[in-house]
């Protein structure tokens, strides 16, 4: 492990997600007091004025509507000022047009850490990939504060936003329905009924006729019709 590996803090899923207060572009935040009753995604990217973050930025900000639609907020970060931020978002409205999408506007907050201080709660900055440059960290967090999802991706790699809309979804709907989720879950797909406390729920499970469906005693499966879950999840 390299010397200043040591200071890199790293939260896990399942704590709470750690408190600041900071200077965004749309005001100050009081994180993630503000966002009690909210899903949010907390994302850094590597600096402001650089391609990579302005595909994502404008793919951010055109799914902005899709993503608060299911209870969702976003707040960007970077290790830059203010009125960096703000020229770089201009800009983006201004002059760049990208796959069908121009005149974008970034209406949600991006945080200004020159202090790396937000940047080190959250272990944004991995001195392995770069000791000035936050990676594309991204912070999936609960209405009640607590982390559920964490993706880091390398300053080389742009995320997958539909990735990003199908988490949200899914940890929603395994919430709401008391399921978990199989891998590529869409809404609409059979969903996975936790496995059985005892053998005698195993066996009724296996012996059973009802719409669950077990290829063995842990592995069963139920349909959850797709509007269910939006009825759940949509605002």
């Amino acid at each position: 492990m390299k010397e200043n590996d040591t200071n890199v803090s790293m939260p896990r899923i399942g704590d709470p997600a750690p408190q600041f207060k900071a200077v965004t572009t749309q005001g100050p935040i009081n994180f993630p007091e503000d966002y009690k009753g909210n899903w949010v995604i907390l994302f850094s990217h590597p600096a402001d004025f650089t391609p990579v973050c302005t595909s994502e930025f404008m793919t951010f900000a055109v799914m902005e509507e899709k993503f608060a639609a299911v209870n969702c907020k976003l707040v960007g970060l970077s290790i830059d000022g203010l009125y960096s931020h703000i020229a770089w978002l201009r800009t983006i409205k201004e002059k760049i047009e990208y796959k069908g999408m121009k005149d974008v506007e970034v209406k949600f907050p991006l945080i200004e850490d020159i202090s790396m201080e937000v940047a080190n709660k959250y272990g944004m900055v991995q001195p392995g990939e770069s000791q000035t440059q936050a990676v594309r960290a991204v912070f999936f967090i609960d209405p009640k504060g607590i982390i559920r999802t964490i993706i880091y991706y390398p300053l080389s790699l742009g995320r997958n936003f539909n990735e990003l809309y199908r988490v949200v979804v899914a940890l929603q709907a395994a919430d709401a329905f008391g399921v978990a989720m199989p891998a590529d879950w869409h809404p609409g797909d059979e969903v996975i009924v936790p496995t059985a406390g005892s053998c005698g729920v195993a066996q009724q499970r296996m012996e059973s006729k009802a719409e669950m469906t077990c290829y063995d005693w842990f592995f069963c499966t139920k349909p959850l019709p797709e509007k269910e879950v939006w009825k759940k999840i949509k605002k």
